[in-house]
């Protein structure tokens, strides 16, 4: 008795299932195109860019081929990047520019996968793999639209992706003038210009460069220290050269007599 009870429950949940579908669900799992075209948008428009995006995304194959297709492509885009799903976005809007080059999203489409390299990047101090990436498309993007509306905010992606490469380049070098490897720290400072002499520290790395010859001269054997010296007079010729009027400059005067005088 017990268990034929048991199972005409089991039954009558088994049977209870689909009713309790939320509507969401039922039109999302649908086949119905025009309802979920405007549930669609009601929920982009309400804010609500989860729903939106799976909406989109659910009519997608339904509506390929239709006059509504780049719409639906182009929103499923946008409503996974105001989700802040910029991974997902960048791989939707990059589909949709090579599906879709004359479609009137087009250029927004290119931009906003732009948006989204860029938002993908990280912190200076972390892997800068994708600061790379970012900076060839947006070079190239660039390169294509020279005219283009975004040009202004691409160029400004670029000041600031740049920044986080030179400051990178930077502290890395410094670190072995942290650590007292003044030899290590003068080549690493060297490479650095010589693979980017705009590098926005530039100033830093050339009063580092002086400070590690010099400091690298004075702790060497006796026997090497005029030579050694020698190299931190060319450094801070150079310095001083380019930056005369830096407060440095008084700094590294100072060592510079004092080599004179080890020489």
């Amino acid at each position: 008795m017990k268990l034929s009870r048991l199972f005409l429950a089991a039954a009558a949940l088994l049977c209870m299932l689909p009713s309790c579908k939320s509507q969401y669900e039922q039109l999302l799992s649908g086949n119905d195109v025009e309802a979920k075209y405007k549930a669609a948008f009601e929920f982009f428009n309400k804010g609500k860019y989860h729903k939106a995006a799976d909406m989109f995304e659910s009519m997608s194959v339904l509506t390929s081929g239709t006059p509504q297709d780049d719409t639906v492509q182009f929103y499923w885009a946008l409503s996974n990047y105001r989700y802040k799903d910029y991974y997902t976005a960048q791989a939707n809007f990059k589909s949709f520019i090579d599906k879709f080059p004359r479609s009137p999203f087009a250029d927004d489409a290119e931009f906003l996968r732009l948006d989204c390299l860029y938002k993908s990047t990280y912190r200076w101090e972390l892997d800068q793999t994708p600061t790379y990436t970012a900076m060839v498309a947006i070079n190239e993007y660039l390169m294509n639209h020279p005219g283009s509306l975004h040009s202004a905010v691409c160029k400004r992606m670029l000041d600031d992706l740049n920044e986080r490469l030179d400051r990178k380049a930077y502290e890395n070098a410094y670190i072995y003038y942290k650590m007292e490897y003044y030899n290590s720290a003068r080549v690493a400072f060297r490479n650095i210009l010589k693979d980017d002499a705009d590098n926005i520290y530039r100033e830093d790395i050339l009063y580092y460069t002086a400070m590690s010859s010099y400091k690298y001269a004075q702790l060497s054997i006796p026997q090497k220290q005029k030579e050694r010296y020698m190299v931190f007079v060319d450094d801070y010729l150079n310095f001083v050269g380019e930056y005369p009027d830096s407060p440095r400059c008084k700094d590294l005067e100072h060592l510079y007599r004092r080599a004179k005088e080890k020489i």
